[in-house]
């Protein structure tokens, strides 16, 4: 939970860009990435993608190595799965196993395909405040002002759920019966009936915590316009500088790999 409502990385060079900018050069990228069947090209741009978000976000080595973990098992699962089950030409076998070529050169396209998504992700997650992304959104993205802080306050919800989550289970250690090995006071209690009641409570506090937000959102004329912004977030020419960069270097990266005859499209799933 605490991974999920972690504060974006305060000054960095990327979190001083426009997030809708942001968001809409993540899904451009993600969409070539999906025609992408070719372990090389991909691969090369996660490579230049995992140099540029280290370079410009600035996080720890270790953030960045923890954050990895879900896409590199994720990669491992796909890599695998294709290596063992696609038919094609046979590199190795032993026994019910079988490795094959064509198995090897979709699953390693996937897994890279995987990787690179997952470190954009990552760069936009460590770099990016809630509430400047939802901003932009209803502001540059024309995102209306409803579903705009309808997110707004369910983040907001979600980043006090750890406290909420403290003060419940602090709140059922009092009321808990002492456990015959506590000597200095309640232990607090870890079994799955304690769990179940506190997720619970947790539940219901949430639920009328949501409705009474929405209640004090209607009252205040939400939905109405015209509307001020306290913080407007702009586009600057500095983001579409980076997102003309950015463009351009993948769009090298695909050339150049067509030029050198790496680059496979989806048509490698059915050769």
């Amino acid at each position: 939970m605490s991974t999920l409502t972690a504060p974006a990385v305060a000054d960095s060079p990327l979190a001083r860009r426009n997030p809708t900018v942001k968001l809409a050069l993540l899904l451009a990228i993600s969409v070539v990435a999906v025609f992408l069947l070719d372990p090389v090209t991909p691969a090369v741009l996660y490579l230049l993608a995992l140099v540029g978000v280290a370079a410009t976000v600035r996080a720890p080595a270790r953030t960045l190595a923890l954050a990895h973990v879900p896409f590199v098992l994720f990669a491992l699962g796909v890599l695998i799965v294709n290596t063992l089950a696609r038919p094609g030409e046979v590199l190795w076998q032993g026994g019910p196993l079988r490795v094959t070529v064509e198995g090897l050169e979709i699953g390693g396209a996937l897994a890279a395909r995987t990787l690179l998504i997952g470190i954009l992700a990552i760069g936009f997650l460590l770099s990016t405040d809630g509430v400047a992304l939802m901003t932009s959104l209803h502001q540059n993205a024309r995102l209306g002002p409803r579903i705009t802080y309808a997110v707004l306050a369910g983040y907001r919800m979600l980043q006090e759920m750890p406290r909420e989550w403290a003060t419940i289970r602090a709140a059922h250690t009092v009321r808990a019966p002492l456990r015959p090995d506590a000597t200095d006071g309640a232990v607090a209690p870890r079994g799955p009936h304690h769990l179940a009641g506190v997720i619970f409570t947790l539940l219901v506090v949430s639920v009328r915590k949501g409705e009474r937000m929405a209640q004090a959102l209607e009252s205040r004329g939400l939905g109405l316009t015209p509307r001020t912004t306290w913080r407007p977030v702009r586009v600057t020419a500095a983001d579409w500088l980076m997102f003309a960069g950015v463009s351009a270097v993948v769009a090298l990266v695909v050339s150049a790999s067509a030029w050198l005859g790496h680059l496979e499209g989806p048509g490698a799933l059915f050769a």
